[in-house]
């Protein structure tokens, strides 16, 4: 079926099921920002496969709403479709919540899958149809029963991720949960999000696209832990470890009848973030329930000193690939044909040869000139374009070693390129040294340093549509909450900075039909002096691969900035350079020149 055809198969059984709009997020059970294959039910049905989005179909219309990342994508992809494209955060585009408040009938009805819809949504759905007087029906998953060649749910092993890696045994981590658990009042704990599950019981898995996570749940109590997964996925060796530290193994759905069973007198704490609707409409209505950031968010974005050591690690490997990457691409280009999909492959054999590597961590961004300015391009054999000398390259990937998790950008000059390009370039450079040399206090966020990074392009009324940092897992989640670095307030990444957090630094610019450029570092957040001022603090840069000289107008750098990047570069070529062939090292000496 097309998606006109799709379309009219939902509404038809919209029809039958009552229902009037029925949503369709970009969700599994757990609120993941990458999805199984099996969960690609807004994919599938509009044929637009960025990560974030969502669906809305009325009797006679659908529209899907998505951020700035992907609003060039969007409108490729949902042309002909008929679905319109709902460019969120724009001026006159209502949000999902105005729209259905526009749209429903008095009396009507909101559907979609209550599992695949967080808590807090579900509880803001609820307000615009109370207002209208209607009802919610969150129990048809209708996608399902038009998908007929669905894939399965996944049945991929899981591994053990060793204290070696970890830092910390699951008993400890328990411990400190458990002390959390108390001092907010709670004796039940239920968590469904599976990078905090991962973290929580030190083990990975293949059940989500590019990040090593495990579907299942977890109900945590003072003396217990109920853990829901598909139990053929685990070793002999891993249930008997699970077991010695008090966790009991459940069928991975029993957690909605489990729920109920819970008693009123508990008093159960949940995150309306990273809980499905389904699941907290089971719970008794005599519980308390204590709303409130699972305590486990916080506690796995601020890596202990073994996460920092191998992280590190992981990024001296990435370094290494990288640099041999940029060689490569200067010596091949223009005498064998590479293209989009071909680099990228390149790219990944090289962090392979860096052994301990598991897989890319996101889906891998290689545009070549014009899609270089579609912020989040996944080329396809469609749009896999040559790459050719007289433009610009972006690189946007990660990879997940067992030393941690990696994410980098690099835009490449290949042959000569205009001086507007260059420009771009040293704009973009000067936006992340900004940022990179910050000093701050403890207690300031994302929102109070955004600034750094933008002004260059503010001060030049230019600007890039997308944060300019996100937290980074190990091992997990590639853009790891509470914390980030953006301008606009959002509660869901605005917590202030810790020691031991790993943060991305990555501005951008983006000329549609022309060119972009986006380079992007992580830093690690460190405490600084304290004095009678308070606890300063300050980045620690952590990704060591050299930005493109043949790109750089250097006349426009200041002299603070220029010692930063010479500096910079000599750092790069102290870690990586020893583990480069001759030729290669000789050419980073060059590519890592004073300036």
């Amino acid at each position: 079926m097309n998606v006109p055809e799709k379309l009219k198969e939902l509404r038809v059984l919209m029809e039958k099921a009552g229902i009037d709009i029925y949503v369709v997020p970009t969700a599994d059970f757990h609120q993941s920002e990458y999805v199984g294959e099996h969960f690609k039910s807004r994919q599938w049905l509009t044929g637009f496969t960025g990560s974030a989005g969502t669906a809305v179909v009325t009797k006679d219309s659908a529209g899907l709403w998505t951020d700035g990342r992907y609003f060039l994508a969007a409108e490729q992809q949902l042309a002909g479709s008929t679905v319109e494209l709902y460019r969120m955060g724009e001026p006159d585009v209502p949000s999902i919540e105005a729209f259905i408040e526009s749209n429903l009938s008095e009396k009507g009805t909101l559907g979609f899958d209550g599992r695949s819809v967080s808590m807090g949504e579900g509880k803001n759905y609820e307000k615009v149809v109370q207002q209208k007087q209607g009802q919610i029906n969150y129990e048809h998953d209708l996608i399902d029963k038009i998908w007929f060649d669905r894939p399965p749910l996944s049945k991929e092993p899981t591994f053990s991720l060793g204290v070696e890696y970890a830092g910390e045994t699951v008993a400890s981590k328990l411990s400190r949960l458990r002390a959390k658990m108390t001092e907010a009042g709670a004796t039940v704990h239920i968590m469904t999000s599976l990078d905090d599950i991962c973290w929580l019981l030190n083990i990975r898995g293949n059940d989500i696209e590019f990040f090593p996570l495990v579907l299942s749940y977890a109900v945590v109590t003072h003396e217990t832990v109920e853990v829901f997964i598909d139990e053929s996925k685990l070793s002999e060796a891993m249930i008997e470890d699970l077991a010695k530290d008090g966790i009991n193994l459940h069928p991975y759905n029993d957690i909605y009848d489990f729920v109920t069973q819970l008693s009123p007198a508990d008093k159960v704490l949940v995150d309306p973030d990273r809980m499905n609707y389904a699941l907290y409409n089971n719970i008794p209505e005599a519980a308390v329930k204590i709303e409130q950031l699972n305590p486990t968010v916080v506690f796995k974005a601020m890596k202990n000193p073994v996460e920092i050591a191998n992280m590190k690690q992981a990024q001296i490997k990435d370094g290494i690939a990288h640099t041999k990457y940029m060689y490569w691409l200067k010596h091949t280009v223009g005498k064998e044909k590479i293209t989009e999909i071909s680099a990228s492959e390149k790219l990944e054999a090289l962090r392979e040869a860096q052994g301990g590597f598991i897989r890319q961590s996101f889906a891998p961004i290689s545009a070549f000139g014009e899609h270089g300015a579609i912020i989040h391009y996944s080329a396809t054999p469609e749009t896999d374009a040559e790459l050719k000398e007289g433009g610009l390259f972006l690189s946007d990937t990660g990879a997940g070693f067992y030393e941690g998790t990696t994410d980098i950008t690099r835009t490449i000059a290949l042959g000569e390129i205009p001086q507007l390009m260059k420009d771009h370039f040293t704009l973009t450079l000067k936006s992340n040294i900004q940022l990179s040399k910050a000093r701050f206090l403890h207690g300031a966020n994302g929102v109070n340093l955004d600034i750094l990074a933008r002004a260059p392009f503010w001060d030049n009324n230019l600007n890039y549509n997308h944060g300019t940092g996100h937290g980074v897992g190990y091992l997990l989640n590639v853009h790891e909450p509470p914390t980030g670095i953006r301008w606009q307030y959002r509660p869901s990444d605005s917590y202030q900075f810790e020691d031991g957090m790993i943060i991305t630094n990555e501005p951008g610019i983006y000329i549609a039909g022309s060119h972009g450029v986006r380079l992007e570092n992580e830093l690690l957040v460190r405490k600084g002096e304290e004095n009678e001022y308070g606890q300063f603090m300050y980045f620690e840069t952590i990704t060591f691969v050299p930005f493109d000289l043949d790109a750089l107008n250097a006349d426009m750098l200041t002299e603070e900035e220029r010692n930063w990047l010479n500096a910079y570069h000599e750092k790069v070529y102290e870690l990586i350079s020893p583990h480069l062939e001759a030729e290669e090292k000789e050419w980073l000496k060059t590519y890592t020149r004073k300036v």
